[in-house]
């Protein structure tokens, strides 16, 4: 039970302090209203993150335009949205106010869904492709985040999470792949370019040292040219430009970072808990422990993969004990060993939003947790309103539903 101790210990983040260890990751769940407000059922979900006790809670991928989106009913943050984020981060807070809420920004360049959004690359990839963005087109999303992030400032968020990861736009411009040869690509120098001048510009913009600014971070993306490759067209990996990009976003204000890996549209293994293969959730625990190697101490990282830890009861995590692969006991390890500083629930927050509260009121075995069906997922890729099929009525019907009317999906990535 020391793991107790461990994983409810506070924790600072800049100049604020999450009062635990748990952090609640940005679950997409396409389920805005038609203005790309937070709807009743986004109100739900989140009310019961923070009266779950979670300490530091993500609201999911928003993206800073209406243009290029992934979600057919996605969130979204413009200045028509200012009033409804402001009334739902209020709401939030009379929930739980030592939670600290951050906003995760993003535009989903290739990732857009042509069928309802225009969907846009910096180099068209096989398999995706996209109208080939400009260098104008670029420091217009850039004037963008930056509104967004003060939008987010004003609406009572407590920071915001910049996303490079998964083969979103933030992603796309970083990874090797973008050998073209313009002002956002080519050499590390242009990559970086696009996140740096982005921290630099919504520091100036909010100018508030108490607003945190952070990233969650694929490190490697598991094919060639992408992230953590070694050239654009190398799979051989090289964590030299990941590692770089932290640093010199440290150096421009960030104060936390959040692990991840892999591409849900192309290594989706790699992102996703896997009850197939289990064990990929180590590597998650090595790369958290390479970003906590490179930057400062008092810098956070947030390591990812955590559901599929369960309650030990997880059905592949060969060579050690059942009890010593719980989720408790090995997310508290990986921070007593320095790895890491807080642990992501993804879909175990589907599972069980309540989950820390549980902890702390000893009640360890009233907790749901996640089959790692990924149900969820099926939904997702269906463009339907997403939650624990499992746990939770309403999405198990919304499942059926979906199943009858487009049949069961056959893809296995986003």
């Amino acid at each position: 039970m020391d793991y107790k101790e461990t994983l409810l210990k506070p924790v600072k983040i800049g100049n604020l302090t999450s009062p635990n260890r748990f952090f609640i990751q940005p679950m997409e769940c396409t389920d805005a209203d038609p203005e790309g407000n937070p709807s009743e059922l986004t109100y739900k979900r989140y009310e019961d993150y923070f009266k779950g006790q979670a300490g530091l809670i993500d609201l999911e991928a928003i993206t800073i335009t209406g243009e290029s989106r992934s979600r057919l009913n996605q969130l979204e943050i413009m200045p028509k949205n200012a009033n409804a984020l402001g009334r739902f981060v209020k709401r939030m807070k009379e929930c739980n106010p030592n939670a600290l809420f951050i906003f995760q920004l993003t535009h989903s360049g290739e990732l857009s869904n042509p069928k309802f959004s225009r969907r846009v690359t910096v180099k068209p990839m096989y398999g995706f492709g996209g109208e080939q963005l400009s260098e104008e087109e670029v420091d217009r999303y850039i004037d963008q985040f930056v509104l967004a992030a003060q939008i987010a400032h004003d609406a009572g968020a407590n920071g915001i999470d910049m996303k490079f990861c998964h083969g979103y736009l933030g992603s796309q411009i970083l990874r090797p792949y973008n050998d073209r040869k313009w002002k956002y690509g080519g050499s590390w120098e242009n990559r970086s370019r696009f996140a740096y001048d982005l921290y630099e510009r919504i520091q100036k913009a909010v100018n508030d040292k108490n607003f945190l600014i952070g990233s969650k971070i694929t490190m490697w993306e598991g094919f060639p040219g992408g992230i953590g490759s070694a050239s654009a067209e190398s799979g051989v990996m090289d964590l030299t430009e990941p590692l770089d990009l932290l640093k010199g976003l440290e150096e421009r204000g960030a104060q936390y970072f959040i692990e991840t890996l892999g591409n849900p549209s192309v290594t989706i293994s790699l992102t996703e808990s896997d009850k197939n293969h289990t064990y990929l959730a180590y590597l998650h625990t090595f790369f958290a422990n390479e970003m906590k190697k490179a930057v400062k101490p008092e810098t956070v990282i947030i390591g990812s993969h955590f559901s599929i830890f369960r309650d030990g009861k997880n059905n592949g995590l060969l060579a050690i004990e059942p009890e010593k692969t719980s989720l408790f006991n090995y997310g508290a390890q990986c921070i007593k060993e320095g790895a890491m500083d807080m642990i992501g629930l993804g879909r175990q927050a589907f599972a069980d939003p309540y989950l820390p509260l549980k902890l702390m009121q000893g009640k360890e075995d009233d907790i749901k947790y996640c089959t790692v069906c990924l149900n969820c997922l099926e939904l997702m890729i269906q463009q339907k309103t997403i939650g624990c099929c499992v746990y939770n009525k309403y999405y198990t019907d919304v499942l059926v539903q979906t199943r009858k009317e487009l049949g069961k999906v056959k893809q296995d990535h986003t």
